[in-house]
C-alpha cells in the first residue's frame, strides 16, 4: 500500500504494527571507519615514511609539491575511472592507488612502497573521542560493528591501538564485493549482531553511502566530512540513546 506519494525507496518493509508502533530504541551502534572513528596519518608523515623506506630525500618543499600533484593526478580522467569501485576488493584498490601513484613525480618507480606505508598497522589512528565513546558503549551494553568500503581487515589497525575487543562484529566491503549504500552490508552487521535494522544507528561522514543505511530501515547520523585533526564529535551519538 502506498501512504504517501512521496515514499522514499527502501530495501525493507516494516509491518503496519511497527508503523504505528514507536520508533524502537537503539540497540546498536554501526560505525563507518575512514574518516569516522579512526584517520590515515597527514601526507607529511606518510611521504617521510616513504622517503625512509625508500631512502630517497625528501624535505618540507617536496612534501608541500608532491601533496599537490597529488590532488592534480587524483583527477585525471584514467587515475579518477580507477577509482570507481576500488573497496570491492583488495586488488582492485591496489590497482587504483599505484594507478594513480605511477603519475606522482616522488613515487614514481616505489609505487608499491607508497602502498604498504598506507597499509601499515600505525597508518590509521583513531580520533581521540573514539576509544571513550566505544567503552561508554560497551559499559552500557550497546552492541556495536563496522560497515566500511575498505580493501583489508580493518581490525589490524583496531588493534595496534588495543580497541579490537570494543567492536563486536567488522563488515568490510572486500569481504563482500560490494561497497555501501549497498543493504547488503548494512543487513550483515545487523544479522551477525541479532539486531532489528530498525533498532541500530548507523555512524558515518558520507551521506549517500552512510545514509543509505536508511533504506534498509536504520537511523543515520552524519558527521561533517571536513577534515578533523582533533575530537570528531562522536559524543553526540550517546544522545540517540535511550
Amino acid at each position: 500500500m502506498i501512504y504517501s506519494l512521496f515514499d522514499s525507496a527502501a530495501a525493507y518493509r516494516p509491518t503496519e504494527a511497527e508503523q504505528s508502533e514507536p520508533v524502537p530504541p537503539i540497540e546498536a551502534v554501526l560505525f563507518d571507519f575512514s574518516n569516522t572513528i579512526f584517520k590515515l596519518i597527514d601526507a607529511g608523515t606518510w611521504l617521510r615514511r616513504v622517503a625512509a623506506e625508500t631512502g630517497r630525500a625528501i624535505d618540507d618543499d617536496l612534501i608541500e609539491k608532491t601533496a599537490a600533484q597529488l590532488g592534480e593526478t587524483y583527477r585525471i580522467p584514467e587515475v579518477a575511472a580507477l577509482q570507481i569501485g576500488r573497496d570491492e576488493s583488495a586488488e582492485k584498490h591496489r590497482e587504483a592507488l599505484l594507478g594513480w601513484f605511477a603519475h606522482v613525480d616522488f613515487l614514481q618507480g616505489i609505487e608499491a612502497e607508497a602502498y604498504a606505508a598506507i597499509a601499515a598497522p600505525d597508518a590509521w589512528v583513531p580520533y581521540p573521542d573514539t576509544e571513550p565513546l566505544l567503552r561508554e558503549l560497551r559499559r552500557r551494553g550497546i552492541k556495536t560493528g563496522i560497515v566500511s568500503d575498505f580493501p583489508w581487515d580493518v581490525g589490524v589497525h583496531m588493534e595496534h591501538f588495543g580497541l579490537d575487543d570494543l567492536i563486536d562484529v567488522r563488515v568490510v566491503s572486500y569481504q563482500y564485493g560490494t561497497e555501501k549504500p549497498d543493504p547488503v552490508l548494512f543487513r550483515a552487521a545487523c544479522e551477525r549482531l541479532g539486531v532489528d535494522p530498525r533498532r541500530a544507528l548507523m555512524v558515518g561522514d558520507n551521506p549517500a553511502k552512510d545514509g543509505g543505511a536508511a533504506a534498509s530501515g536504520l537511523r543515520a547520523y552524519i558527521l561533517p566530512g571536513e577534515v578533523r585533526t582533533g575530537e570528531r564529535g562522536l559524543a553526540h551519538v550517546l544522545g540517540f540513546l535511550p
